[in-house]
């Protein structure tokens, strides 16, 4: 398997392949600092962008096999802020799988660079989930909810709202409590940009006018929300799939409801905050993925032959010449 090939004669980032457990590659390219030359390593952090909804999924799926809400639950029932001309009943399932036609702040099927909200908003606001609430709360409901599936990033900010409301804590907070520490995935977590730790790589967009890099500092979030923005490494990526597919985070009945397929269109696949690739008639093959300026992750496990591949860049390109 030489994964090497298809990836960007540049590639800037990691990859990880495991076959059973068993490292088949395992490498750094890159700088995590350009103008510095720091270069990438195996244990450097990455933005991941919307990667992040699997972990808020797996939350959310922990508070309902603790009977704390069930997928049945409204928002207009389980939140106490005004929605407006929001469907007060929208279902936290319909959330989980972007069924819910909920308004988008970000819609991918109109909007091409997530640089634009910012715009007219800026992103240095963006610290908690609550601060997206203004950039969709006056708008109006995409489509009825439960009508069709279509990607959504608004249903994940609630669905981290949902999370505060029901724990009384931060959403991250939760995250960290009940699946990062629990998975020894020491190194991921919810940093603000002006504030990050140490071994985080930045984060670069490529200017083709000026031929140069600059980083992705005011395109961005300045803190992830519940739709996105968890940085992690390879290996904790690994720790996580672990801890899920071995039934530690979740009962193995709820695990496979969210492997199974939820909602799709006639292209795309769709469990429970996780995407799925169609393998056979009924089988289905789990993969995350998260895309924003200067980001790029995929992470795909092929439960059948225990093939697990995650790609990570900090600067937004993976395949290609």
């Amino acid at each position: 398997m030489n994964i090497e090939k298809v990836l960007k004669k540049n590639f800037n980032g990691v990859i990880s392949v495991k076959v059973n457990n068993e490292s088949i590659i395992q490498k750094a390219y890159g700088y995590a600092d350009i103008v510095n030359k720091i270069p990438n390593e195996i244990d450097t952090k990455f933005a991941t962008a919307s990667a992040g909804k699997v972990f808020v999924a797996v939350g959310v799926l922990q508070l309902i096999e603790n009977n704390r809400i069930n997928l049945n639950d409204t928002i207009g029932n389980v939140l106490d802020i005004d929605l407006k001309k929001i469907d007060k009943n929208i279902t936290i399932e319909q959330l989980l799988n972007h069924t819910s036609g909920i308004p988008d702040y970000f819609d991918e099927s109109v909007m091409n660079e997530y640089a634009e909200l910012w715009t007219d908003f800026p992103n240095y606001k963006i610290r908690k989930s609550m601060d997206l609430v203004p950039l969709f709360i006056d708008k109006p409901m995409m489509y009825k909810a439960g009508e069709k599936f279509q990607y959504n990033n608004t249903g994940f900010v609630v669905l981290g709202l949902i999370i505060e409301k029901i724990t009384n804590q931060l959403f991250d907070k939760y995250l960290s409590k009940n699946i990062f520490d629990p998975c020894g995935m020491e190194n991921t977590g919810y940093y603000e940009l002006d504030r990050l730790p140490r071994k985080c790589a930045n984060s670069y967009i490529y200017d083709k006018k000026r031929q140069e890099y600059y980083t992705n500092i005011y395109s961005v979030d300045v803190k992830g929300t519940g739709a996105g923005g968890a940085f992690t490494t390879l290996i904790d990526v690994e720790k996580f799939w672990r801890k899920l597919l071995g039934g530690k985070l979740l009962s193995s009945n709820i695990l496979e409801n969210m492997l199974s397929l939820q909602s799709s269109s006639d292209t795309e696949y769709y469990g429970y905050g996780i995407w799925l690739e169609k393998t056979g008639e009924k089988t289905f093959e789990p993969w995350f993925q998260g895309m924003d300026p200067g980001v790029s992750f995929i992470s795909i496990y092929n439960r059948e032959k225990e093939i697990s591949i995650t790609i990570i860049s900090n600067t937004g390109m993976m395949y290609g010449k």
